[in-house]
């Protein structure tokens, strides 16, 4: 069974779909996500990378960012920089107002969005990757500023339902797999940046 597919949207932008509910190989996703920041790095000239995990811990569906944000700090990740956790979420509110700090305290720094989103019914589970900035708040119909130079998202729900209740239906089931693969993958990518380092 194939684990992931590739396809093309709006010109030459590549859109990665994981599958997550299946037999999720970190290695695979961590190897696109890997070769994804080394390409960007170079092209933007940045020296460091920083995960901007978006989303708030008050709604199930849109607890994906925060989430990883968590586990990221647990694992405590050396060669990155994390914003955004449970206890200090980035969310509609005070997103204006991280950026600006980012921007001020890591102006080197390639930025990898991360956000909970909506898809089609089939793809609910899924994780895309994929270069560009990603639009927070688009699944309920919120006009935020593009964010990232990569994005990662988890897919949560279905696009036909612009409900901003609905994501507080989400299961939390759905939201933590997706929160687990993509965490694991990020450190897996750490992994693959400290044997470079070593070579």
């Amino acid at each position: 069974m194939k684990l992931w597919e590739r396809i093309k949207i709006r010109g030459n932008r590549e859109i990665y779909y994981y599958d997550a509910q299946n037999d999720w190989e970190i290695e695979t996703f961590a190897l696109q996500l890997y070769g994804l920041i080394r390409e960007q790095m170079e092209e933007e000239k940045k020296n460091g990378v920083l995960f901007l995990c978006i989303g708030t811990d008050r709604s199930t569906g849109d607890s994906l960012g925060p989430l990883i944000g968590y586990k990221l700090k647990g694992k405590k990740i050396k060669r990155a920089e994390v914003v955004g956790t449970l206890e200090k979420p980035v969310h509609a509110m005070n997103l204006e107002q991280y950026l600006r700090a980012v921007r001020l305290s890591f102006p080197d720094h390639l930025i990898v969005a991360v956000d909970a989103s909506v898809g089609n019914m089939e793809h609910i589970g899924y994780i895309t990757l994929g270069k560009g900035p990603l639009k927070p708040g688009l699944g309920v119909s919120k006009e935020l500023k593009a964010v990232g130079d990569i994005f990662i998202t988890g897919i949560v729900g279905s696009c036909g339902n612009h409900d901003p209740i609905m994501l507080q239906s989400i299961r939390l089931s759905v939201v933590m797999r997706l929160a687990d693969c993509i965490s694991e993958s990020i450190c897996f990518v750490e992994k693959l940046w400290d044997r470079t380092a070593s070579v």
